[in-house]
């Protein structure tokens, strides 16, 4: 059985430790597995998706109150598939050892990638199975077996994902652990041989920590607030379309989603009206759309409904858009409508949390050069956003910000290209994945060097230290 905590049963952490170490002697046992093995296993991925999209849209549309499964098969499933077919078609490639040249006559060096062995997965609920399966493609890519705690906020995905794991795969190639939070700690203190943590910074703070005490390495990707930066140079309408596209999709509960927007201070106006106008054509009704997702929980509900109030409280212009006029209170439907929020100040909690929801401030500037000071002035984010065609303000924004990615004149579309690294910087997280380097991130690059037969490079530490090491050292100063 490779579920652990199956029908609520209350994990414990020797029970975790003992998966644990069972699935890293079976690795240390069976040696690194080959390129036929690892495609076998990228291919059951593949199919158990496959074989399962509609029970997963289906398991997600009822963990969220709703959801569309259009998006779901998009999203989730559709992109996992693709992430594991790109590591599937490049595989072979990428387990080749790289040569390199020596410095020294007959010594032959290389770098051969090697699979850490355990890496275990902790995935978050907004995408509970891109997040999942994601990570886990550069996993199994590299020859590794895995260990997955899906989130608790999805019971019903999670349970699912349990379950068909362990009707595809052995218990000793991937484990799931379901449980609380309470178990979610006690999962990021075990051995692994590297840890995947996708969630908010605080609780990644905490993910490493529990993992610093194993030397476990970390690829954490924490999301944060990514701005975006619209220039004069810009197409207002175009920036947004494509802003409120991803702010709506999903609800606005993307790590990647825009959080906040810096325009012209003369712009404002046609923002908030094509903003208006955009989202009331994707969306006329909000209540019963299925089209429109709701909030995960009633506590996130009041979150984003709190930083509303808040907003308003502190003199905020509070934008609601609403096309039907519908009562949105209800907490068992929990929607919350696209909302504009203008005329913010520091003190608001909209601009210091991230929203992860449909909500987005908007701050007004006077000259780029002040976006560039507002950006940096703020923790680093997992992506900016850059609108317009100037070309030295794209160079500044570039050159002079730190983020996860850029994206110009777009918003998160970096994510669907599996060849391009995925993963933040600083305050958002660090480590990367997807393509190549998700299989470089869970591998270990070793180095190998065969010593000539003459042992050139052994010779000039030999002693008696004369005329052979003087040569080297003179080689060595040269300006």
């Amino acid at each position: 059985m490779s579920i652990l905590g199956k029908n609520d049963a209350a994990v414990t952490a020797e029970e975790i430790l003992n998966a644990v170490e069972r699935m890293k002697q079976a690795h240390t046992q069976n040696g690194p597995p080959g390129v036929e093995l690892r495609i076998d296993r990228l291919d059951r991925a593949i199919r158990l998706l496959l074989e399962n999209s509609a029970a997963l849209a289906e398991a997600i549309s009822a963990d969220f109150g709703n959801r569309s499964h259009q998006q779901s098969l998009l999203a989730d499933v559709g992109s996992s598939v693709a992430a594991l077919k790109h590591c599937r078609e490049h595989l072979e490639k990428w387990m080749q050892a790289e040569d390199y040249v020596a410095p020294f006559p007959g010594v032959q060096t290389q770098v051969q990638y090697q699979p850490l062995g355990l890496v275990g997965i902790i995935s978050p609920w907004n995408f509970p199975v891109i997040l999942a399966f994601g990570p886990l493609a550069g996993v199994l890519a590299a020859g590794n077996r895995a260990m997955l705690k899906p989130s608790e906020l999805t019971p019903r995905t999670s349970a699912l994902i349990a379950e068909l794991i362990d009707r595809y795969f052995d218990e000793d190639e991937i484990t799931v652990v379901l449980g609380d939070k309470e178990v979610g700690a006690l999962f990021s203190e075990q051995p692994f041989d590297h840890l995947v943590f996708t969630g908010s910074t605080p609780v990644g703070k905490l993910i490493m920590d529990a993992a610093a005490k194993n030397l476990v390495p970390v690829t954490l990707e924490l999301g944060g607030k990514s701005p975006v930066m619209i220039s004069r140079s810009a197409s207002i309408k175009t920036a947004v379309e494509r802003i409120f596209t991803v702010k709506t999709f999903n609800a606005g509960q993307i790590c990647l989603a825009p959080d906040y927007v810096l325009i012209p201070e003369e712009s404002l106006d046609d923002f908030v009206a094509l903003a208006q106008e955009f989202v009331e054509g994707m969306y006329p009704t909000l209540k019963a759309n299925s089209d429109y997702t709701s909030i995960i929980n009633t506590r996130n509900f009041h979150r984003l409904q709190n930083y509303l109030s808040d907003a308003k409280e502190k003199g905020a212009r509070v934008i609601e858009i609403n096309p039907a006029a519908e009562d949105l209170s209800d907490e068992a439907v929990r929607k919350i409508a696209p909302t504009l929020v203008v005329n913010v100040t520091s003190q608001m909690q909209v601009l210091h949390e991230e929203i992860f929801g449909p909500i987005l401030p908007v701050v007004t500037y006077k000259d780029f050069g002040a976006v560039i000071d507002y950006v940096n002035s703020r923790p680093r984010p997992l992506a900016a956003y850059y609108f317009g065609e100037d070309a030295a303000e794209r160079q500044l924004v570039l050159e002079r910000t730190t983020s996860g990615a850029v994206v110009v004149n777009d918003v998160m579309t970096h994510v669907f290209i599996d060849d391009l690294p995925f993963g933040g910087v600083g305050y958002s997280g660090m480590g990367a994945y997807h393509g190549i380097q998700g299989f470089r991130n869970f591998s270990h690059a070793k180095t190998v060097l065969l010593q000539s037969s003459g042992g050139e490079s052994n010779l000039p530490m030999r002693a008696p230290h004369r005329d052979v090491i003087k040569g080297v050292i003179d080689y060595l100063l040269q300006p």
